[in-house]
């Protein structure tokens, strides 16, 4: 079983920063990627950045410059720098990695709520 536990989010002003870390556990014996989406009310998730194994990075285009993900293989946690932060990055933000066990797979945390007041 793999879980992926998140933590960093919080109640910022805009222009402000914060960092999300999301750890992963369990009889992991290998990770193609891990990321981090978003879900505001109302609107569909979305990727907001990508980290795979070979360090390659994707990111959603409002975020880029101001975003910034990590992702240290051997503690096999990932990390989102976010600066610069608006209001309408105000979001539920979730961890996901694609993780070897038995088979491949897809795993997602449980969200941390990220606000952005004015």
């Amino acid at each position: 079983q793999v879980q992926l536990v998140e933590s960093g989010g919080g109640l910022v002003q805009a222009g402000g920063s914060l960092r999300l870390s999301c750890a992963a556990s369990g009889s992991i014996t290998g990770i193609n990627s891990m990321g981090w989406h978003r879900q505001a009310p109302g609107k569909q998730r979305e990727l907001v950045a990508e980290i795979r194994g070979g360090g390659s990075t994707d990111y959603l285009d409002s975020v880029k410059g101001r975003f910034t993900i990590s992702m240290d293989n051997a503690k096999k946690t990932v990390y989102l720098q976010m600066n610069s932060l608006k209001v309408e990055d105000t979001a539920a933000y979730y961890c996901a990695a694609e993780a070897y066990t038995t088979t491949w797979a897809n795993y997602w945390g449980q969200g941390t709520q990220v606000t952005v007041s004015s």
